[in-house]
């Protein structure tokens, strides 16, 4: 350009293409500590969809990049390790799955007008109401969980009286049970004949079973609200007393990996955003199974990498049509979405509620000890945001 004239030169250099910048999204995530086995495989599936996007060109014509720090399951390092990627450039964070232990992060990001997004997180806290208004999870809450279970026994199984069981360890076990308990009465001829509460240590639940055992009738299905270790002890012993009731649970104890302690268990049956098994109608499904496989030299061990998938997708379709990182735009990008296609099955969001009240979930049965997809449910509605914070 050296031997043009300077009119032209100037020209030729208003003409150049502008390159974009890059974008940098920042993970604050347990690398060690017992929350490293929930958000590893969920990070893992979201940097699979980030390098799917680069591979198909990127955002909004530049590359995603992504940079982490450890929170080391620890609150202080929590908030520390967002303040860290803030400070490296991040742009918008994506903290741990479990609300207590991802909202410190998430708290930095709102501080300063970012978005952020919980990678599995189920509690409604997660989201506008614990953290502020850029703050989501693209998993489905606790509650729906529970409500698919009440409402899929009652049409396809016949269920009419239930036992509720409720391990009160953490929040998302009352969540499930929230949900069971908001749906399950409401359909006709439906009733809860008893319920029960234990600990998720609890070397014996006798007496919860003798409760069980004393009714007049056998329930035709025991809603056990509760996550590993305390849920395989919890079946093993109700199993080991003769009590043959179809066993409901959520979503956290999806898996295989547990199975030993409960030899040949049949009549156990769980809500999950997809199968690990290879069983799952969607291709989409399984070719992520696969992408996950040849990423890690393993399938997914549980449903709980697809949030991190699904979370990447719609916060970058959200950038893509506000034209921008900033937060406030993406945030109402996310709050236009209804029923938005994602391989997992549609999401929405709305300036009330930041996580899925409502979600197409995958129905997996264990039989003989295995463990396999039989139906599909959506339920009739959403669970009502006086009941979600009630919860």
């Amino acid at each position: 350009m050296k031997n043009l004239p300077l009119g032209t030169a100037l020209l030729a250099a208003l003409a150049a293409p502008v390159m974009a910048d890059d974008i940098t999204v920042g993970f604050a995530i347990a690398k060690s500590g017992w929350m490293e086995a929930y958000d590893s495989p969920a990070a893992t599936a979201a940097k699979i969809r980030i390098d799917e996007i680069n591979a198909a060109g990127g955002l909004l014509g530049g590359q995603i990049k992504w940079i982490e720090a450890d929170t080391r399951t620890d609150r202080a390092e929590a908030a520390k390790a967002g303040l860290d990627l803030v400070d490296q450039g991040a742009q918008m964070l994506v903290v741990s799955c479990d609300y207590d232990f991802g909202a410190p992060s998430a708290l930095v990001a709102e501080g300063e007008g970012m978005n952020s997004f919980f990678l599995c997180a189920e509690d409604v806290k997660a989201g506008i109401q614990g953290v502020g208004p850029n703050a989501f999870s693209a998993s489905v809450l606790a509650p729906v969980q529970g409500a698919t279970m009440a409402e899929w026994a009652y049409a396809k199984r016949e269920a009419r009286a239930a036992y509720v069981l409720e391990d009160t360890f953490i929040e998302y076990n009352k969540g499930i049970c929230t949900g069971f308990d908001w749906m399950f009465p409401r359909l006709e001829g439906a009733a809860i004949v008893g319920r029960d509460t234990f600990k998720n240590d609890d070397a014996s639940i006798a007496s919860q079973i003798t409760r069980i055992k004393e009714l007049d009738e056998e329930p035709d299905v025991i809603m056990l609200c509760s996550v590993m270790p305390g849920a395989a002890a919890a079946v093993r012993q109700i199993r080991a007393a003769g009590i043959n009731a179809l066993i409901l649970n959520g979503s956290a104890v999806d898996g295989s990996y547990w199975l030993d302690a409960t030899p040949d268990l049949s009549g156990f049956v769980v809500p999950v955003q997809g199968s690990i098994y290879g069983d799952d109608p969607r291709p989409e499904v399984e070719a992520f199974n696969a992408a996950y496989e040849k990423a890690t030299g393993a399938r997914p061990a549980s449903q709980y990498a697809y949030p991190g998938y699904v979370l990447i997708d719609l916060w970058a379709k959200a950038v893509e049509r506000a034209g921008t990182v900033e937060g406030a735009a993406v945030t109402a990008a996310l709050e236009a979405m209804t029923d938005e296609p994602t391989s997992f099955g549609p999401r929405s969001f709305s300036a009330q509620l930041h996580h899925q009240n409502t979600a197409l979930m995958q129905i997996i049965e264990i039989t003989s000890g295995k463990p396999a997809r039989v139906d599909e449910w959506r339920i009739s509605e959403p669970v009502p945001m006086d009941v979600l914070i009630a919860k």
